[in-house]
Protein backbone atom coordinates (compact mmCIF):
# COMPACT_ATOMS: atom_id res chain seq x y z
CA UNK A 1 0.00 0.00 0.00
CA UNK A 2 2.49 2.41 -1.48
CA UNK A 3 -0.28 5.33 -1.04
CA UNK A 4 -3.17 6.87 0.85
CA UNK A 5 -6.78 6.61 -0.38
CA UNK A 6 -8.45 9.35 0.93
CA UNK A 7 -12.69 8.96 1.49
CA UNK A 8 -13.08 12.04 -1.08
CA UNK A 9 -11.01 10.00 -4.22
CA UNK A 10 -13.48 6.63 -2.57
CA UNK A 11 -16.69 8.86 -2.69
CA UNK A 12 -15.63 9.11 -6.85
CA UNK A 13 -17.07 5.38 -7.36
CA UNK A 14 -20.42 6.41 -6.55
CA UNK A 15 -21.01 8.13 -9.91
CA UNK A 16 -19.53 5.15 -11.87
CA UNK A 17 -22.21 2.82 -10.40
CA UNK A 18 -25.05 5.51 -9.97
CA UNK A 19 -26.01 4.57 -6.23
CA UNK A 20 -28.26 7.68 -5.72
CA UNK A 21 -30.06 6.99 -8.92
CA UNK A 22 -30.42 3.18 -7.33
CA UNK A 23 -31.84 4.48 -4.04
CA UNK A 24 -34.25 6.24 -5.89
CA UNK A 25 -35.42 3.44 -8.05
CA UNK A 26 -35.42 0.92 -4.61
CA UNK A 27 -37.83 3.95 -3.51
CA UNK A 28 -39.84 3.94 -6.27
CA UNK A 29 -40.01 -0.13 -6.62
CA UNK A 30 -41.07 -0.07 -3.02
CA UNK A 31 -43.66 2.19 -2.92
CA UNK A 32 -45.38 0.23 -6.24
CA UNK A 33 -44.76 -3.35 -3.98
CA UNK A 34 -47.10 -1.75 -1.35
CA UNK A 35 -50.18 -0.21 -3.77
CA UNK A 36 -53.44 -2.27 -3.61
CA UNK A 37 -53.30 -4.57 -6.34
CA UNK A 38 -49.44 -5.14 -7.06
CA UNK A 39 -49.77 -8.27 -6.99
CA UNK A 40 -52.72 -9.14 -9.48
CA UNK A 41 -50.36 -9.64 -12.18
CA UNK A 42 -47.97 -12.10 -10.52
CA UNK A 43 -45.11 -12.38 -13.26
CA UNK A 44 -45.13 -8.30 -13.58
CA UNK A 45 -45.05 -8.29 -9.83
CA UNK A 46 -41.86 -11.02 -9.39
CA UNK A 47 -39.90 -9.10 -12.35
CA UNK A 48 -40.50 -5.61 -10.66
CA UNK A 49 -39.48 -7.42 -7.42
CA UNK A 50 -36.17 -8.78 -8.66
CA UNK A 51 -35.48 -5.67 -9.93
CA UNK A 52 -35.91 -4.17 -6.16
CA UNK A 53 -34.05 -6.73 -4.84
CA UNK A 54 -31.02 -6.62 -7.74
CA UNK A 55 -30.95 -2.60 -7.43
CA UNK A 56 -30.72 -2.87 -3.29
CA UNK A 57 -28.12 -5.44 -3.38
CA UNK A 58 -25.98 -3.31 -5.31
CA UNK A 59 -26.74 0.13 -2.82
CA UNK A 60 -25.64 -2.28 0.18
CA UNK A 61 -22.75 -3.44 -1.39
CA UNK A 62 -21.46 0.13 -2.61
CA UNK A 63 -22.51 1.60 1.41
CA UNK A 64 -20.44 -1.41 2.85
CA UNK A 65 -17.35 -1.23 0.89
CA UNK A 66 -17.47 2.95 0.98
CA UNK A 67 -17.51 2.21 4.62
CA UNK A 68 -14.79 -0.01 4.81
CA UNK A 69 -12.27 2.33 2.71
CA UNK A 70 -13.14 5.06 5.22
CA UNK A 71 -12.29 3.41 7.94
CA UNK A 72 -9.12 1.74 6.60
CA UNK A 73 -8.07 5.56 5.61
CA UNK A 74 -8.50 6.37 8.71
CA UNK A 75 -6.66 3.55 10.09
CA UNK A 76 -3.60 4.31 7.61
CA UNK A 77 -3.73 7.90 8.71
CA UNK A 78 -3.09 6.76 12.15
CA UNK A 79 -0.42 4.32 11.91
CA UNK A 80 1.87 6.52 11.44
CA UNK A 81 4.27 4.44 9.45
CA UNK A 82 4.44 1.59 11.58
CA UNK A 83 5.05 -1.48 9.41
CA UNK A 84 3.38 -3.75 11.32
CA UNK A 85 0.05 -1.85 11.41
CA UNK A 86 0.56 -1.33 7.75
CA UNK A 87 0.72 -4.94 6.73
CA UNK A 88 -2.31 -5.82 8.81
CA UNK A 89 -3.98 -3.00 6.40
CA UNK A 90 -2.54 -4.56 3.49
CA UNK A 91 -3.82 -7.71 4.42
CA UNK A 92 -7.42 -6.71 4.19
CA UNK A 93 -7.08 -5.13 0.44
CA UNK A 94 -7.90 -7.96 -1.21
CA UNK A 95 -10.98 -7.94 0.35
CA UNK A 96 -11.98 -4.96 -0.57
CA UNK A 97 -11.13 -5.41 -4.28
CA UNK A 98 -13.31 -8.27 -4.14
CA UNK A 99 -16.30 -5.86 -3.21
CA UNK A 100 -15.02 -3.59 -6.19
CA UNK A 101 -15.57 -6.90 -8.75
CA UNK A 102 -18.67 -7.11 -7.11
CA UNK A 103 -19.94 -4.07 -7.85
CA UNK A 104 -18.32 -3.91 -11.11
CA UNK A 105 -20.63 -7.14 -11.82
CA UNK A 106 -23.51 -5.78 -11.07
CA UNK A 107 -22.94 -2.53 -13.46
CA UNK A 108 -21.95 -4.63 -16.64
CA UNK A 109 -25.06 -7.46 -15.95
CA UNK A 110 -28.22 -6.44 -17.04
CA UNK A 111 -31.86 -7.45 -15.32
CA UNK A 112 -32.41 -9.89 -17.97
CA UNK A 113 -28.96 -11.44 -18.39
CA UNK A 114 -29.59 -13.99 -15.72
CA UNK A 115 -30.97 -16.49 -18.02
CA UNK A 116 -29.46 -19.52 -19.62
CA UNK A 117 -28.27 -18.74 -23.32
CA UNK A 118 -28.59 -20.53 -26.54
CA UNK A 119 -24.97 -20.34 -28.68
CA UNK A 120 -24.47 -21.52 -31.80
CA UNK A 121 -20.90 -21.58 -34.65
CA UNK A 122 -21.57 -21.34 -38.43
CA UNK A 123 -18.51 -21.88 -40.63
CA UNK A 124 -17.90 -19.40 -42.64
CA UNK A 125 -15.43 -18.47 -45.38
CA UNK A 126 -12.01 -20.55 -45.24
CA UNK A 127 -13.37 -23.63 -46.19
CA UNK A 128 -12.47 -26.44 -44.58
CA UNK A 129 -10.01 -24.41 -42.48
CA UNK A 130 -13.45 -22.78 -41.06
CA UNK A 131 -14.81 -25.54 -40.24
CA UNK A 132 -12.03 -26.91 -38.50
CA UNK A 133 -12.47 -23.18 -36.82
CA UNK A 134 -16.11 -23.82 -35.87
CA UNK A 135 -14.94 -26.75 -33.93
CA UNK A 136 -11.59 -25.16 -32.10
CA UNK A 137 -14.63 -22.73 -31.06
CA UNK A 138 -16.97 -25.16 -29.87
CA UNK A 139 -14.80 -27.07 -27.50
CA UNK A 140 -13.67 -23.15 -26.49
CA UNK A 141 -16.92 -22.16 -24.99
CA UNK A 142 -17.61 -25.74 -23.82
CA UNK A 143 -14.32 -25.19 -21.48
CA UNK A 144 -14.70 -21.71 -20.52
CA UNK A 145 -18.57 -23.45 -19.24
CA UNK A 146 -16.54 -26.37 -17.41
CA UNK A 147 -14.73 -23.62 -15.34
CA UNK A 148 -17.53 -21.64 -14.61
CA UNK A 149 -19.56 -24.89 -13.30
CA UNK A 150 -22.25 -24.35 -16.27
CA UNK A 151 -24.62 -27.29 -17.56
CA UNK A 152 -24.17 -27.71 -21.36
CA UNK A 153 -26.76 -29.63 -23.46
CA UNK A 154 -25.89 -29.49 -27.30
CA UNK A 155 -29.10 -28.91 -29.39
CA UNK A 156 -28.01 -28.98 -32.88
CA UNK A 157 -24.73 -30.66 -34.00
CA UNK A 158 -24.21 -30.65 -38.51
CA UNK A 159 -20.30 -32.70 -38.33
CA UNK A 160 -18.42 -32.47 -41.78
CA UNK A 161 -15.30 -34.61 -42.19
CA UNK A 162 -12.93 -32.18 -41.05
CA UNK A 163 -14.86 -30.31 -38.35
CA UNK A 164 -18.21 -28.89 -37.70
CA UNK A 165 -20.30 -26.75 -40.21
CA UNK A 166 -23.13 -25.05 -37.87
CA UNK A 167 -23.44 -26.69 -33.93
CA UNK A 168 -26.21 -24.97 -31.01
CA UNK A 169 -25.89 -25.80 -27.20
CA UNK A 170 -28.12 -24.87 -24.64
CA UNK A 171 -25.86 -23.38 -21.55
CA UNK A 172 -27.36 -23.07 -18.30
CA UNK A 173 -25.97 -20.97 -15.45
CA UNK A 174 -26.07 -17.62 -13.39
CA UNK A 175 -25.94 -14.91 -15.69
CA UNK A 176 -24.90 -17.22 -18.90
CA UNK A 177 -26.62 -15.50 -21.10
CA UNK A 178 -24.96 -12.05 -19.67
CA UNK A 179 -21.57 -12.99 -19.92
CA UNK A 180 -21.94 -14.99 -23.69
CA UNK A 181 -23.87 -12.20 -25.10
CA UNK A 182 -20.02 -10.24 -25.22
CA UNK A 183 -19.57 -13.25 -27.65
CA UNK A 184 -22.03 -11.96 -30.21
CA UNK A 185 -19.95 -11.61 -33.67
CA UNK A 186 -17.49 -13.38 -36.55
CA UNK A 187 -14.32 -14.52 -35.14
CA UNK A 188 -11.43 -14.53 -37.12
CA UNK A 189 -8.76 -17.19 -37.33
CA UNK A 190 -5.14 -16.18 -38.57
CA UNK A 191 -2.62 -19.59 -38.95
CA UNK A 192 -0.98 -22.12 -40.69
CA UNK A 193 -3.36 -24.12 -42.20
CA UNK A 194 -2.52 -27.82 -41.14
CA UNK A 195 -5.23 -29.08 -44.28
CA UNK A 196 -2.72 -26.69 -47.04
CA UNK A 197 0.30 -25.97 -44.92
CA UNK A 198 0.13 -22.18 -45.87
CA UNK A 199 -0.81 -18.89 -43.75
CA UNK A 200 -4.61 -18.97 -43.88
CA UNK A 201 -7.65 -16.87 -42.65
CA UNK A 202 -10.67 -18.40 -41.57
CA UNK A 203 -14.11 -17.19 -40.42
CA UNK A 204 -16.55 -18.42 -37.90
CA UNK A 205 -19.70 -16.77 -36.87
CA UNK A 206 -20.84 -16.90 -33.21
CA UNK A 207 -24.67 -15.67 -31.91
CA UNK A 208 -25.92 -16.02 -28.49
CA UNK A 209 -29.41 -15.17 -27.38
CA UNK A 210 -30.99 -16.08 -24.32
CA UNK A 211 -33.37 -19.04 -23.54
CA UNK A 212 -36.32 -16.56 -22.58
CA UNK A 213 -38.31 -17.93 -19.70
CA UNK A 214 -42.16 -17.11 -20.05
CA UNK A 215 -41.99 -13.78 -18.18
CA UNK A 216 -40.00 -11.90 -20.97
CA UNK A 217 -42.37 -10.91 -24.13
CA UNK A 218 -41.22 -11.31 -27.60
CA UNK A 219 -43.47 -10.23 -30.89
CA UNK A 220 -43.22 -13.06 -32.54
CA UNK A 221 -46.75 -13.88 -34.69
CA UNK A 222 -47.53 -17.22 -36.73
CA UNK A 223 -48.11 -15.40 -39.63
CA UNK A 224 -44.63 -14.61 -40.38
CA UNK A 225 -43.15 -18.19 -39.65
CA UNK A 226 -41.91 -20.50 -42.65
CA UNK A 227 -42.11 -24.09 -41.18
CA UNK A 228 -41.23 -26.99 -42.78
CA UNK A 229 -40.01 -30.50 -41.39
CA UNK A 230 -37.39 -32.83 -43.05
CA UNK A 231 -34.82 -35.88 -42.26
CA UNK A 232 -32.31 -35.85 -39.96
CA UNK A 233 -29.11 -37.17 -40.62
CA UNK A 234 -25.40 -37.71 -39.63
CA UNK A 235 -21.81 -36.80 -41.47
CA UNK A 236 -21.87 -40.04 -44.55
CA UNK A 237 -25.45 -40.95 -43.83
CA UNK A 238 -24.69 -42.60 -40.44
CA UNK A 239 -27.41 -42.49 -37.86
CA UNK A 240 -29.80 -40.97 -40.09
CA UNK A 241 -33.88 -40.52 -38.86
CA UNK A 242 -35.74 -41.99 -40.88
CA UNK A 243 -38.61 -39.76 -40.04
CA UNK A 244 -39.35 -36.33 -40.62
CA UNK A 245 -38.54 -35.06 -36.98
CA UNK A 246 -36.58 -32.21 -38.01
CA UNK A 247 -37.69 -28.69 -38.03
CA UNK A 248 -36.73 -25.43 -39.81
CA UNK A 249 -38.01 -22.17 -39.37
CA UNK A 250 -37.88 -19.13 -41.23
CA UNK A 251 -39.07 -15.73 -39.85
CA UNK A 252 -40.34 -13.94 -42.79
CA UNK A 253 -39.90 -10.15 -41.61
CA UNK A 254 -36.46 -10.47 -40.54
CA UNK A 255 -35.41 -13.92 -42.34
CA UNK A 256 -33.61 -15.42 -38.97
CA UNK A 257 -33.51 -19.16 -39.90
CA UNK A 258 -32.76 -21.54 -37.51
CA UNK A 259 -33.54 -25.58 -37.49
CA UNK A 260 -32.97 -28.12 -34.92
CA UNK A 261 -32.86 -32.09 -35.47
CA UNK A 262 -31.42 -33.19 -32.05
CA UNK A 263 -34.41 -35.06 -30.52
CA UNK A 264 -36.83 -37.47 -32.21
CA UNK A 265 -39.54 -35.87 -31.98
CA UNK A 266 -40.88 -33.14 -34.52
CA UNK A 267 -42.83 -31.55 -31.80
CA UNK A 268 -39.69 -31.42 -29.45
CA UNK A 269 -37.61 -30.12 -32.26
CA UNK A 270 -40.29 -27.74 -33.00
CA UNK A 271 -39.99 -26.06 -29.36
CA UNK A 272 -36.18 -25.90 -29.78
CA UNK A 273 -36.38 -24.06 -32.75
CA UNK A 274 -38.73 -21.59 -31.53
CA UNK A 275 -37.50 -21.19 -28.37
CA UNK A 276 -34.24 -20.31 -29.98
CA UNK A 277 -36.21 -18.17 -32.71
CA UNK A 278 -37.65 -16.12 -29.36
CA UNK A 279 -34.14 -15.52 -28.37
CA UNK A 280 -32.93 -14.32 -31.94
CA UNK A 281 -35.78 -11.74 -31.80
CA UNK A 282 -35.09 -10.70 -28.50
CA UNK A 283 -31.30 -10.16 -28.92
CA UNK A 284 -32.24 -7.87 -32.10
CA UNK A 285 -34.55 -5.61 -29.89
CA UNK A 286 -31.87 -5.78 -26.96
CA UNK A 287 -29.39 -4.82 -29.80
CA UNK A 288 -31.22 -2.17 -31.87
CA UNK A 289 -32.19 -0.41 -28.22
CA UNK A 290 -28.25 -0.02 -27.93
CA UNK A 291 -27.93 1.11 -31.50
CA UNK A 292 -25.68 -1.75 -31.83
CA UNK A 293 -26.91 -4.39 -34.00
CA UNK A 294 -25.33 -6.04 -36.32
CA UNK A 295 -27.96 -8.48 -38.50
CA UNK A 296 -24.92 -10.21 -40.61
CA UNK A 297 -23.78 -12.79 -38.54
CA UNK A 298 -27.36 -14.15 -37.61
CA UNK A 299 -28.84 -14.39 -40.93
CA UNK A 300 -28.87 -16.82 -43.62
CA UNK A 301 -28.01 -14.46 -46.38
CA UNK A 302 -25.34 -12.47 -44.31
CA UNK A 303 -21.59 -12.96 -45.50
CA UNK A 304 -19.27 -14.39 -42.56
CA UNK A 305 -16.10 -12.88 -43.47
CA UNK A 306 -13.65 -9.50 -43.27
CA UNK A 307 -14.92 -6.71 -41.88
CA UNK A 308 -17.35 -7.93 -39.63
CA UNK A 309 -15.32 -9.78 -37.11
CA UNK A 310 -15.74 -9.08 -33.23
CA UNK A 311 -12.67 -10.54 -32.45
CA UNK A 312 -9.11 -11.98 -34.21
CA UNK A 313 -7.13 -14.93 -32.88
CA UNK A 314 -3.74 -15.10 -34.76
CA UNK A 315 -1.28 -17.80 -34.51
CA UNK A 316 1.06 -17.29 -37.16
CA UNK A 317 3.36 -15.42 -37.29
CA UNK A 318 3.00 -14.68 -33.46
CA UNK A 319 0.51 -15.44 -31.11
CA UNK A 320 -2.31 -13.52 -29.78
CA UNK A 321 -6.08 -12.32 -29.22
CA UNK A 322 -7.66 -9.21 -29.82
CA UNK A 323 -10.71 -8.15 -29.58
CA UNK A 324 -11.85 -5.67 -32.66
CA UNK A 325 -14.19 -3.82 -30.33
CA UNK A 326 -12.87 -2.76 -27.18
CA UNK A 327 -8.65 -2.89 -28.73
CA UNK A 328 -8.25 -5.53 -25.71
CA UNK A 329 -4.77 -8.01 -26.50
CA UNK A 330 -4.39 -10.93 -24.63
CA UNK A 331 -0.95 -12.98 -25.76
CA UNK A 332 -1.13 -16.13 -24.17
CA UNK A 333 -3.29 -17.23 -27.42
CA UNK A 334 -3.70 -20.77 -25.98
CA UNK A 335 -5.31 -19.96 -22.66
CA UNK A 336 -7.91 -18.11 -24.35
CA UNK A 337 -8.66 -20.97 -26.90
CA UNK A 338 -8.72 -23.05 -23.66
CA UNK A 339 -11.52 -21.39 -22.12
CA UNK A 340 -10.01 -18.45 -20.34
CA UNK A 341 -12.64 -15.51 -21.60
CA UNK A 342 -13.26 -14.31 -18.29
CA UNK A 343 -11.37 -10.77 -18.93
CA UNK A 344 -12.00 -10.20 -22.73
CA UNK A 345 -15.86 -10.88 -22.12
CA UNK A 346 -15.95 -8.20 -18.98
CA UNK A 347 -13.52 -5.58 -20.82
CA UNK A 348 -16.52 -5.76 -23.71
CA UNK A 349 -19.29 -5.57 -21.08
CA UNK A 350 -17.64 -3.07 -18.82
CA UNK A 351 -17.43 -0.49 -22.22
CA UNK A 352 -21.10 -1.29 -23.18
CA UNK A 353 -22.22 -0.19 -19.32
CA UNK A 354 -20.21 2.60 -19.99
CA UNK A 355 -22.08 3.78 -23.11
CA UNK A 356 -25.15 2.72 -21.58
CA UNK A 357 -24.56 5.10 -18.58
CA UNK A 358 -22.74 7.78 -20.91
CA UNK A 359 -27.04 7.53 -22.85
CA UNK A 360 -28.76 7.78 -19.99
CA UNK A 361 -26.76 11.05 -18.99
CA UNK A 362 -27.47 12.80 -22.64
CA UNK A 363 -30.74 11.75 -22.12
CA UNK A 364 -30.98 12.99 -19.02
CA UNK A 365 -29.85 16.67 -20.20
CA UNK A 366 -31.79 16.83 -23.14
CA UNK A 367 -34.86 16.62 -20.64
Amino acid sequence: MCSRTSPSASMRWGGIFDVDGLRHEVDRLTNLSVREGFWDKREEAEKLMRDRARAEETVLTWDRLKSDVQGLDELLQMSDGDDDELDELVEQVPELEKGVRQLELQRMLLPDDDQDAILSVNAGAGGTDAQDWAEMLLRMYQRWCEKRGYKVEMQDLSRTEVGIASASMLVKGPNAYGFLRAENGVHRLIRVSRFSGRRETSFVAVSVVPDLDDTVEVDMQEKDLEISVMRSGGAGGQHVNRTESAVRIVHKPTGFTVRSDSERSQHQNREQAMQRLRGLLYEKQRREQEAAFEEAFMSDQGEIAFGSQARTYTLHPYKMVKDERTEMKVGNAEAVLDGDLDGLMESYLLMTADKRKEKKSADAAKR
